[in-house]
């Protein structure tokens, strides 16, 4: 999955509108215009698309955390490069899902996973059981989120 692509699905599945996403990124440490935001938006195959570089996708999850639960006292988990795993605990942490809301929405989105292999998901790389996040699990949460904050909506 792409950055943009998450971008997008998470920008539809919280029902966010641009200004909502632009005071998102804000939040995280980076000023966008209207205009940056609609190139992001865009999909690969159309014209003017720019790739979403690890560093706004963070500072949009950041700003989402920030804008959820407040500021914290301590920094927030920079990473380089953002992978799956980390972009799902960003999430998980925005939204204070626990793991029966987890494997609620993994549900909604059409894959199901135990408990055991939802917490592997969340373990420190390198431990025994670390496992990585496909970017399947990814697309199916996504999917299920955006089902379910939809419904809820509704």
């Amino acid at each position: 999955m792409t950055n943009n692509d998450i971008l997008r699905r998470m920008r539809y599945a919280l029902n966010l509108d641009n200004a909502g996403v632009i005071r998102l990124f804000i939040l995280g440490g980076h000023s966008l215009s209207q205009e940056d935001l609609d190139l992001l938006l865009k999909k690969d195959d159309e014209p003017g698309f720019v790739d979403c570089p690890d560093v706004l996708l963070s500072a949009f999850l950041d700003g989402l955390i920030k804008s959820r639960r407040g500021a914290q006292d301590t920094a927030p988990e920079t990473a380089e490069t953002l992978n799956n795993n980390l972009i799902l605990r960003k999430i998980r942490i925005a939204l204070e899902l626990k793991d029966s809301d987890m494997i609620r929405i993994l549900d909604a989105g059409g894959m199901e996973i135990s408990k055991s292999e939802l917490s592997a998901l969340f373990r420190k790389h390198g431990h025994r059981n670390f496992v990585y996040c496909r970017d399947q699990l990814l697309r199916k949460f996504l999917s299920g989120l955006a089902k379910i904050s939809r419904e809820e909506l509704s």
